[in-house]
This record gives structure tokens, C-alpha cells and sequence, in this order.
């Protein structure tokens, strides 16, 4: 009886035992998997987020204290080496961006002063793309003295030398370390690049005069040096620098899309001409690299142009990159005049669907100098990531989200349209879509008054852009808010680039005034098929139009002989 009942003390004793120690393992166990998400969570701060949530008397200052004073130390080495690296290896990229205005853009002088640049703040970035390496973003602040002084050369043959001077910048570098390795320094190459410029400032002066004097060239001499800086070495652009032997041709920028932009028109442009009205372009691009910008034609005595463009570019990453648009007016043999820019960031457009965009045109994207308006320019977006068309061989049992373009390329079926297979072997800037816009003209709401009665007799004009095909509605006598519920029947060519003009004109006996108009791709409805619509009607104090539009199509390829 003694041994049975130490027999059972002692089992009990021991599983107590074995349970206590298995809830304090789960414990810690758990208190672990806690940690390793906190330090998780931590790792992927920006330097922003951790100036957030930690007060500057605690953040690591000793680290930056660290950097920043060996850096001073070996400023004038880094300034003589980098000096002469830079004049080798920038001025071939100026000499790229050079304005059209010079014949010749070059270093005379350049030195980077004797103030080095501070690091502001570092952090560690966990990026799954990134696996088996680190990335390391550094914050770096310069308010520098350098002696930097540019020799141009105009097209006439005069020479002027302009000094860069009162240099100020922020920005976040970033380097990667790719990948680890067992061998010394355990890192097999570093990436590095300009991730985020923050502010970029500086202020050009002819030496011994005053550059206001050369109309134009200021402005071309300063967006030279910031396209310059944008294509060389701002992300996703990246230098790789080998450390160990080995293929690193991973690390290299490589496409990874394309962006479809159509350039609708502008609106209420800013007038740059004294006698008559400004001759408006546009310069788009995702890179600012000459062979990759587009320019739209020009639209002679216009300030509310109507383009109709179609431009394609190569993306290389579409959460950082942006479309960058250029209004400018046409000044014949003298440098064009900006009106004003714009960008769209492409981490905004959902990849294979349509975005059509209003863009407020600015001054300066980098430092907004006034809020003056200078007019507005319409754009119609599609960006498509590669291997989307590979993804459709089987169009009607996928739930892939299709671009426009590949849906608009198979409306109607049918045998004639061919299969998808064949439809995504074509190049799209072979395709045309052929097919009847039926339009029909619903109604119209408050319309301004044109009339002394305070009332309207408005009738609506449609036209098809290439063809000049128009119709008429009938005329609905004293009203602002008309009705007419009529359809009108289009024959297109191609829709995928022609574009229908909707007016609205108030009718006189002994004549007639134009109220407003609503300009539109047919993007939309070749996509849908059919849908109904409000537009507001631009060159009108108010005023809206309903129209409901229907698509019947069949798309054909052009003969590729």
C-alpha cells in the first residue's frame, strides 16, 4: 500500500512537473514568436516612421553622430575623387539632356566645397524581393559650398560660362548589400540609388552678369540638370558596384510593363503670347531619357487644344515611377515657353483597367511657386504589367481583369474575329477596331442662359473626330433643362483611336452661340458595350449632358505587308 501510494505521488508529482514545464515552454514559445514579430515589425520603419514614434532624445543619434564625423574626415579625399568621377561621367548626360537652344553644355570648373553632406537618419528595410541581402536607406541632408561652373556654348557660337550656386538638398539614398556571402566583406555587390529626392534647390548666375538677360535659357539649363539627375541615379535607375566576382546581372533595371497614355486635350491653357494665343505641345515621359520622351504636335492659336494621341512607354517600377506631362508653347526659333506640368504616380492605376484623368497643370512639381491657374490637361491611362496577354490564352473562362485594348480586340466572337491566341500574337498598334457608336442623346440640366428671357433654345452637334461625320439633334425652344431622347448611328473605323465631340449650341433666328462642349474617347464603350453617362460641359459656367452610348464592333489587322 506504501509503495502503491508513493508510486502514485510520484507519477503525479511528475506529470505536474511535465505539465508546468510544457505551459512554461508554450510561454516562452509564445513570448518569441511575439518578439520576432515586434523586431519583424521594426525592421520594415522607414526613417520617417521612427522620427514619428521616437522622441530625438532617444532615436540613435550616435550612429548618425558616428557617420557624420567620419565623413568629415575624409570629405576633401571623397571631394577630390568624386569630382573627377563626376565631370567623366556626367557630362556625357548633360550632354544627352542638352537643350535643343545650345550647341555645347560642359564642366569648366568643379569642386564640391569643403561642407560635407549630413546623414539625417537610417533604417533597415525588409523587402521580400530582396531576399538574401539587405537594404539600407540613408537620409542625407546637403547645404554644400561647391565651386561648380558650367561652359555653354549657344547656337550662334557665344560662349557663357554660369556658375550652380546655393546647392541645397534632402533625399534618401538606398543601398543594397546582394547577396550575402561567407567571404569577406559578405556581401557580393552594393546597389545603390537616389530612392527619394526630397528637395533639390539651387540657383544658376552668369559669371560677371545676370542670366534674366538670356530669355529661356535659365529655365532649359535648370530642367537639364534635374532630368539629368532624374534618369542617372534616382530610383528605380541603379549603379551597381561588384565587390567579389560573380554575375550580378539580377540586380540590373529591367522592364516589367508598359504604360498606354492617350493625350486628349488641354483646357483654359495659360496665354504666352502677347498678339494672338499661345501654339501649345506636349512633352510626356516616364524617363526623362531623350530617345524615351514623346512630344504631341502642336496646335497652332489654341488654349483649349484637342490632341488625340496615342504614346507608349516601358516601365520598370510601377509602385515608384510616374507620367510626367509638359505643356509648353511653341515660340518657332526661340526656346518654347513652359505653360505648365503635371505628373500621375502609376502606383495609383489599377494594372488593366482604364483611368481617364483631369491634371492640374503647375509651375514647378518639385516647389510650388504660385497657385496661379494654368489650365488643365486630359489623359486616358492604361498600364499593362508583361505576361498579361500570355495569361488570356483562355479569354472566357478566366477572371482576369483584361485591358481595354484585349477586350476591345474581342468584341463581337464570332469566327472573323479570331481566336485569342492568334489576337495576342498581333502587336496592338496593329489592330483596328471597326464597328458602329450609336449615341443617344438623352437630355441636358441646367444650362446657362443665353438669351434675354433668361432662357435657351439649345439643339447638340456630335461629330466623329477623323471621319468629320456630324449630326443635329432638333431644337428645344426656351429651356435650360431640354429633353430629346434621340439616337444617332456612327460608322468608326477605329475606335480604339478616334474620339467623339458632343456641343451644345444655343439656336437665333439671325444666328447662334456655343454653350459648351464634352470631348471623349470611345475607350469606354468599346470596353463595356453600352453604358449611360453625365458630363459636365467644359467652356460653360454650368451645365451637364446625359448621353447613353452603345458599341457593336468588329475588330480587323491591318495587312502587315
Amino acid at each position: 500500500m506504501g509503495f502503491l501510494l508513493g508510486f502514485v505521488l510520484g507519477v503525479s508529482i511528475g506529470l505536474a512537473l511535465i505539465i508546468g514545464f510544457a505551459r512554461h515552454e508554450s510561454g516562452r514559445s509564445k513570448r518569441r514568436q511575439e518578439l520576432a514579430t515586434t523586431v519583424a515589425a521594426f525592421a520594415r520603419l522607414t526613417v520617417e516612421d521612427l522620427k514619428k514614434i521616437i522622441p530625438a532624445q532617444y532615436y540613435p543619434s550616435w550612429v548618425l553622430n558616428w557617420l557624420n564625423a567620419q565623413l568629415t574626415k575624409i570629405w576633401p579625399f571623397v571631394d577630390e575623387a568624386a569630382s573627377d568621377l563626376i565631370r567623366s561621367s556626367v557630362e556625357p548626360i548633360l550632354e544627352q539632356y542638352r537643350p535643343v537652344v545650345l550647341s555645347s553644355l560642359t564642366f569648366s570648373k568643379l569642386t564640391l566645397g569643403t561642407v560635407a553632406p549630413q546623414f539625417t537618419g537610417v533604417s533597415i528595410i525588409e523587402d521580400e524581393s530582396n531576399k538574401g541581402g539587405v537594404t539600407m536607406d540613408l537620409e542625407m541632408q546637403w547645404d554644400g559650398n561647391p565651386n561648380i561652373v558650367l561652359d555653354i556654348k549657344t547656337k550662334v557660337g557665344v560662349g557663357i560660362p554660369i556658375q550652380v550656386k546655393d546647392i541645397q538638398f534632402t533625399g534618401v539614398f538606398r543601398l543594397i548589400f546582394r547577396p550575402l556571402a561567407d567571404d569577406f566583406p559578405c556581401f557580393g555587390a552594393v546597389v545603390y540609388s537616389l530612392r527619394h529626392k526630397k528637395q533639390l534647390d539651387f540657383r544658376l548666375k552668369i559669371v560677371g552678369g545676370d542670366i534674366s538677360s538670356l530669355p529661356g535659357v535659365s529655365d532649359a539649363i535648370e530642367e537639364t540638370i534635374r532630368d539629368a539627375i532624374e534618369d542617372s541615379v534616382t530610383w528605380p535607375v541603379r549603379k551597381i558596384v561588384p565587390i567579389l566576382p560573380g554575375d550580378y546581372s539580377d540586380l540590373e533595371l529591367k522592364p516589367v510593363g508598359t504604360l498606354e497614355v492617350k493625350l486628349i486635350q488641354a483646357k483654359e491653357l495659360t496665354n504666352k503670347d502677347l498678339i494672338g494665343k499661345s501654339d501649345p505641345f506636349a512633352v510626356l515621359f516616364v524617363r526623362p531619357l531623350r530617345v524615351q520622351m514623346k512630344t504631341s504636335k502642336t496646335i497652332n492659336n489654341q488654349l483649349n487644344p484637342i490632341w488625340n494621341e496615342h504614346f507608349e512607354f516601358t516601365v520598370e517600377d510601377a509602385s515608384t515611377q510616374h507620367l510626367t506631362v509638359r505643356v509648353f508653347d511653341d515660340e518657332g526659333v526661340q526656346a518654347s515657353e513652359l505653360i505648365g506640368c503635371a505628373q500621375v504616380q502609376l502606383k495609383d492605376l489599377e494594372p488593366g483597367k482604364v483611368k481617364d484623368v483631369w491634371l492640374k497643370l503647375v509651375k514647378d512639381l518639385e516647389v510650388q511657386r504660385d497657385n496661379k491657374n494654368r489650365g488643365q490637361v486630359h489623359l486616358e491611362l492604361l498600364y499593362c504589367p508583361f505576361g498579361t496577354e500570355s495569361e488570356l490564352l483562355n479569354l472566357f473562362s478566366s477572371n482576369i481583369s483584361l485591358t481595354s485594348l484585349e477586350k476591345a480586340m474581342n468584341v463581337g466572337g464570332g469566327e472573323e474575329s479570331g481566336s485569342l491566341g492568334n489576337i495576342a500574337s498581333q502587336k496592338k498598334k496593329d489592330v483596328i477596331v471597326r464597328g458602329v457608336l450609336s449615341v443617344t442623346v438623352v437630355s441636358a440640366e441646367d444650362l446657362p442662359p443665353v438669351d434675354l428671357n433668361g432662357k435657351a433654345d439649345p439643339y447638340v452637334i456630335l461629330i466623329m473626330k477623323k471621319s468629320n461625320t456630324r449630326h443635329k439633334t432638333r431644337v428645344v425652344n426656351e429651356s435650360l433643362n431640354p429633353v430629346w431622347n434621340q439616337t444617332f448611328d456612327f460608322v468608326v473605323e477605329d475606335g480604339l483611336h478616334d474620339m467623339l465631340m458632343v456641343e451644345v449650341w444655343d439656336h437665333d433666328t439671325f444666328g447662334k452661340d456655343k454653350i459648351g462642349r464634352c470631348v471623349m474617347t470611345l475607350s469606354r464603350v468599346v470596353l463595356e458595350g453600352e453604358y449611360t453617362a453625365t458630363f459636365a460641359l467644359d467652356g460653360a459656367k454650368s451645365g451637364r449632358l446625359t448621353l447613353h452610348l452603345k458599341w457593336a464592333a468588329q475588330p480587323i489587322f491591318r495587312d502587315a505587308s
